[in-house]
């Protein structure tokens, strides 16, 4: 299985970059992984909706250059499905049984995600109604994706 992770933005904390780091290995025994990141556009703290809209809209079309046609999308979102971790590794076993050979998990930026986005999206992700920074998202989404493989392998796993 092959599993992208399209981030807006870069990280910049040293830290998060070596939890990332640590869990791109640990993964390597289950999958192949590539993490992507588009330019995240700058937004001034008193925009407007329309500008808002404006700065999603620019990071969505980067965002979607991106994905293959092929692969199969999960977005995370603060308004998707939210699920435990047995039922996400299930999700992702399930997906490689039925043939699915790519996933990418798209992180929006600060603003979030475009509805152009959403709409390309095959699956609505929510790990929880909290706001979460998208550069400690990548971190939480690898965790869970290394528990994941952990759980289809039948390999112990802290709970």
């Amino acid at each position: 299985m092959k599993i992208t992770i399209l981030a807006v933005g870069k990280i910049k904390e040293k830290f998060y970059t070596e939890a990332v780091n640590e869990y791109m290995k640990r993964l390597s025994r289950y999958c192949k992984l590539e993490i992507l990141q588009v330019i995240d556009e700058k937004t001034a703290e008193n925009s407007s909706a329309v500008e808002m809209e404006i700065v999603k809209e620019k990071e969505a079309e980067r965002l979607l250059k991106k994905i293959p046609e092929s692969a199969y999308v999960i977005a995370l979102e603060i308004h998707g499905k939210e699920l435990d971790s047995p039922a996400l590794a299930e999700k992702i076993n399930a997906l490689g049984i039925s043939g699915i050979s790519h996933i990418v998990f798209v992180i929006g930026g600060s603003l979030g995600l475009h509805k152009s986005v959403s709409a390309r999206a095959d699956y609505s992700l929510s790990f929880s109604k909290m706001t979460f920074p998208h550069q400690l998202m990548r971190v939480i989404l690898l965790e869970q994706l290394y528990r994941s493989y952990r759980i289809i392998n039948g390999e112990p796993y802290h709970k």
